[in-house]
């Protein structure tokens, strides 16, 4: 993030729970299709200064909207994607790891998996709120401070998982059931450590001991996605990974994650990431 920023964020040395971390408000210039890699934890930004255009091209869609103060952005764990921002603004920054998330679906979602929804600019004035609250405190330096602070992050986390996860966007009939936990790891363990070879449904669904019917509709209550659409991510994760840091060419790649031919492979990246593998490459 920093590398795209003539001003990079500006930490607040502590590190809070699950390690949390803030910044106070800063301000940095605009930016006009500055490319960004994935992050390693999830990032919800409040903007208190600067109303302009802003959008994010991500996989194949394009989010836009406008900044202002009662709406905020959130970049998910490991999501690319090329940035505009037709001007200055003032933003704080609140990172969230995987283990902060989760300790709070344990909650509200029965510890099962959920999935951040990317969200540019978009109208929440109580996850704002929550933001520009954070912002303020991370300037102060107290046990009263402290305590405040980590109390506003865990109700940011529940707005969050609430209202912009894969859990808020699923009906309540549809969230329960499912797969357990360990299901869903070991499915996606086989997926990703098989990537090279064909992966039927059949397989998957003797993983864990259920019928393909039963399984695809498991599948989808507990990720939001088919087994097919979730194969395809990892996929794409890991042919962008070898893109960026190897040097194979695409046709290896294409062979390395499970793709017959190059053009199977083009087509499948460019309508996931948006463009096709040369020219993620060469935007790296």
């Amino acid at each position: 993030m920093a590398r795209i920023l003539d001003e990079p964020p500006m930490l607040v040395p502590e590190v809070l729970h699950g390690d949390t971390r803030l910044t106070r408000k800063w301000a940095h210039g605009g930016l006009q299709e500055d490319y960004m890699r994935g992050v390693a934890g999830y990032v919800a930004v409040g903007c208190y200064e600067g109303q302009h255009e802003i959008s994010w091209r991500i996989e194949n869609k394009c989010l836009t909207s406008r900044t202002n103060p009662k709406a905020f952005t959130l970049i998910p764990k490991g999501v690319d994607g090329h940035w505009n921002i037709a001007g200055p603004v003032v933003v704080s920054h609140v990172y969230l790891t995987q283990e902060r998330l989760q300790a709070c679906a344990d909650e509200i979602a029965g510890g099962r998996r959920i999935e951040i929804l990317p969200r540019v600019a978009f109208a929440d004035p109580a996850a704002a709120g929550l933001l520009e609250i954070l912002s303020h405190e991370a300037a102060r330096d107290s046990a009263s401070s402290r305590l405040f602070v980590e109390q506003a992050i865990d109700l940011l986390c529940a707005r969050l998982i609430r209202e912009h996860s894969s859990f808020g966007s699923l009906p309540a009939q549809v969230r329960k059931g499912g797969l357990a936990d360990w299901q869903v790891r070991r499915v996606t363990t086989f997926m990703r450590e098989n990537l090279e070879q064909p992966i039927g449904l059949g397989e998957l669904a003797t993983l864990v001991g259920l019928s393909r019917f039963h399984f695809c509709t498991a599948f989808r209550q507990s990720t939001g996605q088919t087994p097919h659409a979730w194969l395809t991510a990892q996929r794409m994760r890991r042919a962008r990974e070898l893109l960026a840091h190897s040097g194979l060419s695409v046709t290896e790649v294409a062979l390395a994650v499970g793709y017959e031919t190059p053009s199977a492979f083009t087509a499948a990246f460019r309508t996931i990431v948006g463009v096709t593998p040369s020219a993620f490459r060469r935007a790296l």
